[in-house]
């Protein structure tokens, strides 16, 4: 079942953010995954603020394909660059609906 990352990014320092950008795209499409948003341009309508510089929206094929991603050894150290370097929030979900 197709899932998706939304993730809510606010670099602290931008030392890791060109790596992370030429390296990371090959290691997310081999999990299957492809960007649908990545933007600064974002304004929250509900709720407590929750700031973020960006936010970027993944789809994968599956929530076993996200994880795989986060937990590739060719990701790892960029994954532990961003988060060092930013404050970030990362949510997978499977594109169901629950309520139906």
């Amino acid at each position: 079942m197709t899932a998706y990352s939304v993730l809510f990014v606010t670099p602290t320092e931008d030392s890791w953010v060109p790596a992370y950008l030429a390296e990371t795209g090959a290691v997310m499409k081999k999990h299957g995954g492809r960007y649908l948003a990545r933007t600064g341009n974002h304004q929250q309508i509900e709720g407590a603020d929750i700031p973020a510089g960006l936010r970027i929206l993944i789809e994968w094929p599956s929530q076993q394909d996200a994880l795989n991603f986060e937990n590739d050894p060719e990701y790892k150290p960029h994954l532990e660059a961003r988060l060092k370097g930013s404050t970030s929030y990362h949510f997978v979900f499977e594109g169901q609906d629950d309520l139906a």
